[in-house]
């Protein structure tokens, strides 16, 4: 979940709440769904929040929920903009593994140290959020003094131009260096280069910005020294490239918003795509940015009620809707339905049910009575469930620490680390699920076992003493046309014996004596397993059925992961021992 920091001291000069208290904030913003994680070493304040409202990546957006809350903001409200004088030409040369531009001039800044700190923070929260990690998005922001625009033909306005670079051709000074460098030396030699290399090294040509002076912007990578934005910048230029368009236009408007929340104005800039340029198909070829257009959604009066379990007034409904920074309107029909209007900076925004969250959230949600539903049963503990809690009891008795782990994972970790083949027969070789859009390349598929999280969690854990013993009921998935959904989901229970003298008959006590707590018969016929040593590797056969694998986890895989104790380990289907 995103945490963001925040100075309590910018956060009352925005709001104009000059006599609120740390305590105050932290309750108020709890009620907005921002919880209070703890102080930075500066005594910043740490907020999380759903990753839904990016928005509130910067206390110029926190400010601007509270204000809304407090009732002295109401409403939509979209900012003033200027015509543009500035345009960003995209050429053909740019890659179209990267084609996409946008940007904004923003004039009138006032940047002390704490606004120049959150406008860092909020671009770096975007990148890592709605910009996968620069991938999808990235956000270049320059001092215009520096910029010099070189007109696209005589009596037009100053320009830039996005366009591809030859990795070894032109050369620019990066942020945080002294020396010229080409892209390719960037890549290679500058720490934020060889953090970000993997995005565009395998371009034939690199992404690049260029004024009248020359390149002075490396995307999705690094900006160039000459552009450096200070607390002495007055006048800003703000780009974006990406693979999408609608993304990075919504993470500049949220970079607007903040910005013109601090008195900036917003001017904005002509985007041409030329011949031969991939140009948005959705926008076509001549765009002026930044688009602040509102969106509009529908809701139904008794969708609202249904849901929060309250009796409305129409005009209370209208009034939430404007407390939580929304327009609405409705007509007197037998079926009451709201036409609402969303700001440009609220991404989160995709169905009617976002609606109704704004509404009561906006009412308060302190203010629900809880009531039993009118139904005729209540509650209870699914059978699945109890299960999970039997055997994990059963897990702890023997010794074992109990864990939880994430159900999401890499190729890297769930098969290559661990010497096993995708879509091989073998426990945890199943197709895997895999990720569309990953946040991170750390998290791209569902898990297929549970074996390789526990000894990652061991990999992490070299520090500490042994014995570890580690076990986790958990979720697994893979790939099964057999199903409705193409997913087999399952329970699995998994165990690991990390020590001096772990061996195969150490992990098989532990699990005869799991069965034996489940009146379940265990054999464990001989079988083989890339990630365990021959010889010492069995089938998990319960009850005739043949369910997982235990032994002694190869040498490879064990120096793969650093570990320099023997581990044996276990797996097996949880609903195996099911009676």
């Amino acid at each position: 979940m995103p945490v963001v920091d925040i100075d309590t001291d910018e956060l009352r000069g925005l709001t104009g709440r000059t006599d609120t208290s740390d305590e105050e904030f932290k309750e108020d913003l709890f009620g907005l769904g921002l919880e209070f994680e703890g102080e930075t070493d500066d005594g910043l304040l740490q907020f999380e929040f759903a990753p839904d409202r990016l928005d509130r990546l910067s206390v110029e957006g926190v400010a601007r929920s509270l204000r809304y809350h407090y009732g002295d903001d109401r409403g939509v409200y979209v900012p003033e903009t200027n015509d543009p004088e500035w345009t960003i030409e995209v050429d053909e040369s740019v890659p179209d593994e990267r084609p996409y531009v946008t940007g904004a001039v923003v004039r009138g800044v006032d940047l002390d140290e704490s606004g120049l700190d959150s406008l860092i923070q909020l671009q770096e929260k975007l990148h890592a959020t709605m910009g996968r990690g620069r991938a999808k998005g990235a956000i270049g922001i320059h001092d215009l003094a520096m910029v010099k625009g070189a007109p696209l033909q005589e009596g037009s306005e100053p320009s830039i131009t996005y366009r591809g670079v030859d990795p070894d051709g032109d050369t620019f000074v990066p942020l945080d260096a002294n020396d010229e460098l080409t892209p390719n030396e960037v890549l290679a030699e500058h720490d934020t280069g060889e953090t970000y290399a993997d995005l565009v090294e395998d371009f034939d040509r690199y992404p690049a910005i260029y004024d009248e002076l020359g390149l002075f912007s490396f995307p999705p990578v690094i900006n160039g020294k000459r552009t450096e934005v200070t607390t002495g910048s007055r006048e800003l230029f703000v780009e974006l490239t990406g693979t999408d368009q609608w993304t990075i236009d919504r993470m500049c408007n949220i970079v607007c918003y903040a910005l013109s929340a601090r008195g900036a104005t917003i001017e904005e800039v002509e985007v041409q795509y030329a011949d031969g340029a991939t140009a948005p198909s959705e926008y076509g070829a001549e765009l002026v940015r930044p688009n602040l257009d509102t969106d509009e959604k529908s809701v139904g009066h008794d969708r609202i009620e249904t849901l929060l379990g309250i009796d409305f007034e129409r005009e209370e409904v209208v009034d939430c809707f404007e407390r939580a920074g929304l327009d609405a309107s409705y007509t007197l029909d037998e079926d009451v339905t709201y036409e609402v209007e969303i700001p440009p900076y609220r991404v989160d925004v995709l169905h009617p049910l976002d609606l109704v969250d704004d509404v009561g959230r906006a009412y308060g949600f302190d203010e629900l009575e809880p009531r039993y539903p009118d139904v005729g049963t209540v509650g209870g503990r699914h059978e699945r469930s109890r299960l999970e809690d039997a055997v994990r009891t059963s897990l702890v008795g023997l010794g074992f620490e109990d864990l939880l782990n994430f159900h999401m994972t890499s190729g890297t970790e769930n098969y290559d680390r661990m010497n096993v083949e995708p879509g091989t027969d073998v426990v945890g070789g199943g197709d895997p699920v895999e990720i569309t859009e990953p946040y991170s390349e750390e998290y791209t598929q569902l898990r297929t076992w549970a074996i390789p999280s526990l000894v990652m969690l061991l990999e992490r854990n070299t520090h500490n003493a042994y014995p570890q013993d580690v076990a986790e009921v958990g979720f697994v998935a893979e790939r099964d046309d057999a199903e409705n959904t193409n997913v087999a989901e399952r329970r699995h229970v998994a165990g690991a014996v990390a020590r001096r003298d772990a061996s195969y008959e150490a992990a098989k006590g532990r699990l005869q004596a799991v069965c034996d707590d489940f009146g379940a018969e265990l054999e464990t016929p001989r079988t083989e397993h890339p990630s365990f040593i021959d010889g010492r590797t069995a089938a998990v056969v319960i009850d005739g059925d043949a369910v997982g694998v235990i032994g002694e986890v190869h040498p490879a895989v064990l120096v793969e992961h650093d570990l320099e104790v023997p581990v044996a380990a276990f797996e097996f289907h949880l609903d195996a021992l099911e009676r």
